[in-house]
Parts: structure tokens; C-alpha cells; sequence
């Protein structure tokens, strides 16, 4: 079932003559529980793929694509086209139209390895203090940023209808 089936209706009258439609009710919100990201037994992890839409995550692991919702819904996704990792493809146009070709190999931030616990922590610093600092491109950062939104969790399919149970009690 899609989505906005789940929402209520109501009926509007935007210009106020009596002539009042069915309408969707779209201002209705629903906010997860606040534990549930952190029940790793609910969820899988899962690197989304090149060219990989929320409905095709959605088909490939609850069997289908209209559990798109679920996907974002459980990774805070508003917007697919922000939000949702950017094809290699849609990542060169959107920095063409963002970044002229000398603001992308300008720096963007400076940063260097964390000095004690996990040294493979990156710490964003200025470059004054730092001298040996690393410089992140515009392009380097973007690409990264764009990279960790590969990385999503996946409701595991035994607890797909108790979710969407829940969703709509709650809705």
C-alpha cells in the first residue's frame, strides 16, 4: 500500500464557497521511537548500490517497492532528491551547477587524524593552528558526503508488519 494511503482525509475548501474537496491530510506527522534505530536485532545494515533508488532497495529486501517509505521513513530521508545518495551521474551535474571548475579544487575545510583512540578519525580544523593539515577539496568533500549516505539500515522483513501496524495506529 502506498504510503499516502495511510494518511487521513479531510475535506478543504481553499476558497472558502461551499465547495469543499477529499483531500489528503498530508500535514499529519509520525515520529519514530526514540529507541528504535538503536534495536540493532530490528535492523540490517546495507550499502545502497549505484544507480539505487529507495524503491528498488525497497523491492530487493521487503519484496516491494512500495515499502519505499519504510526505507526512508527509517533513515530520516524528507527529500529523495537531497537526502538520498546521488548517482555518479547526478553527482556531476549537481556540482557543475553548484561549484564553477575552480571552486571545486578550492578547499572546502582542513583536517588531521585524531591524535589518541581511533586515529583514523578525521578532525576538521583551521588552518592557521595546523600547519600540516590536510586540505579537503570542495569536489573531496562533496564526493564524501555523498558517500556516507550509502550507508542505511533496512527493517528486517519479520518486523515489516508490526511496523507498518504501527504506523497506522499512529497516523
Amino acid at each position: 500500500m502506498s504510503y499516502f494511503n495511510y494518511f487521513p482525509k479531510t475535506m478543504y475548501d481553499p476558497a472558502g464557497d461551499g465547495s469543499a474537496k477529499m483531500v489528503t491530510d498530508i500535514m499529519k506527522r509520525v515520529r519514530l521511537r526514540a529507541n528504535m534505530k538503536k534495536e540493532i536485532v530490528m535492523m540490517d545494515p546495507y550499502d545502497v548500490k549505484e544507480n539505487e533508488t529507495p524503491e528498488i532497495v525497497a523491492d530487493k529486501h521487503h519484496g516491494s517497492p512500495y515499502y519505499h517509505w519504510v526505507v526512508m521513513l527509517l533513515n530520516g530521508i524528507s527529500d529523495v532528491n537531497h537526502d538520498w545518495v546521488k548517482s555518479t551521474r547526478q553527482l556531476q551535474k549537481y556540482l557543475t551547477n553548484k561549484y564553477t571548475e575552480t571552486q571545486l579544487n578550492e578547499p572546502h575545510h582542513y583536517e588531521i587524524s585524531q591524535t589518541s583512540g581511533d586515529t583514523t578519525i578525521k578532525i576538521e580544523v583551521e588552518n592557521t593552528t595546523y600547519p600540516s593539515a590536510l586540505i579537503i577539496t570542495n569536489y573531496e568533500y562533496e564526493v564524501a558526503l555523498n558517500d556516507s549516505k550509502r550507508e542505511i539500515d533496512l527493517l528486517r522483513n519479520e518486523f515489516l508488519s508490526f511496523f507498518v501496524d504501527e504506523f497506522q495506529s499512529s497516523i
